[in-house]
């Protein structure tokens, strides 16, 4: 029997590959891109084994619709943060974008007391503050004269992290539903929003056309896919053997990754305006998992 110090290390080394997977995931989206696979169409690709799979592992996932039609919600906001994340850091300054989803926890704290009846304290009114500073500071750039988003992959990041709020949000008010049926809402958000935006983009002309079947952007969605089920099953080992608030810290890493990663790779660029933005938001994020990561840990 392994010691329970042993346990603890590895549902922390499962939450860092969870964390790795999404923070690294802009590289193998843009060399999709660079396959003339748009974003979305990757996304829905993905996301549309990960329903095959999980459709084929629990059959009955698809009856908590019935009995928590909120799932439908989740659905639709899972959905809108993969669009809005995969797509932001394809297109636009991965750190940037990466920091603008994670002002999370400022929505959170919105939509919290009309969802859940939990009214800001002063305490998370702060967090909303510095959080909100920290936008501010990275919107605020020297070629535009108000703090607004100024690129495509800003307002994408920015609904991104709403929608990433509001799914937590409803996982916590769906906490009573099958693990399984949460997991095929997200998953089939994830496939559906993403594929309905590629179709319409397609359409308006702003996506073009998923390119002919060819082996090496068919095995980049692969092993995306893949990639993928392997961090979300490290998030499922790690968040059933650590508490809330350890998990939501240690997820803060996707940060750190995305951040790193992009600077070592020229995807991104490091600035006295981004660090300090960053650091604020940063810490709203830290703030908000030491103070009610018990009843919830962030997810794609």
């Amino acid at each position: 029997m392994p010691r329970p110090g042993g346990a603890t290390a590895l549902a922390a080394l499962g939450l860092l590959l969870n964390a790795f997977a999404w923070g690294v995931s802009w590289w193998p989206f843009r060399q999709l891109q660079g396959l003339d696979v748009h974003p979305l169409w990757a996304t829905a690709l993905i996301y549309m084994v990960a329903v095959v799979w999980l459709v084929c592992v629990r059959p009955t996932a698809w009856r908590g619709f019935v009995q928590h039609p909120g799932l439908w919600i989740l659905l639709l906001a899972s959905g809108l943060t993969n669009v809005g994340f995969n797509w932001a850091v394809t297109v636009g300054d991965v750190i940037r974008a990466v920091l603008l989803f994670y002002l999370m926890p400022a929505w959170a704290v919105l939509l919290a007391w009309p969802l859940l009846g939990e009214k800001p304290t002063a305490w998370s009114l702060v967090r909303l503050g510095l959080a909100l500073a920290g936008m501010v500071i990275v919107l605020k750039t020297p070629e535009s004269a108000w703090p607004w988003p100024n690129s495509l992959a800003d307002g994408l990041a920015l609904m991104g992290g709403f929608s990433f709020a509001l799914t937590n949000v409803m996982l916590r008010r769906l906490r009573l539903a099958p693990s399984d049926s949460n997991m095929l809402a997200m998953f089939g958000g994830g496939a559906l929003m993403a594929g309905c935006a590629a179709w319409l983009g397609w359409q308006q002309g702003l996506v073009h056309a998923l390119p002919t079947m060819a082996w090496p952007w068919l095995a980049w969605v692969g092993g995306l896919s893949l990639f993928f089920l392997v961090g979300n099953l490290g998030l499922q080992y790690g968040a059933t053997r650590l508490s809330a608030s350890a998990t939501s810290v240690i997820m803060l890493s996707e940060v750190v990754f995305a951040s790193s990663s992009a600077v070592l790779l020229g995807a991104g660029a490091l600035s006295t305006r981004i660090v300090l933005g960053g650091a604020l938001i940063f810490l709203a994020s830290l703030l908000s998992t030491l103070s009610f990561g018990q009843n919830t840990a962030p997810t794609h």
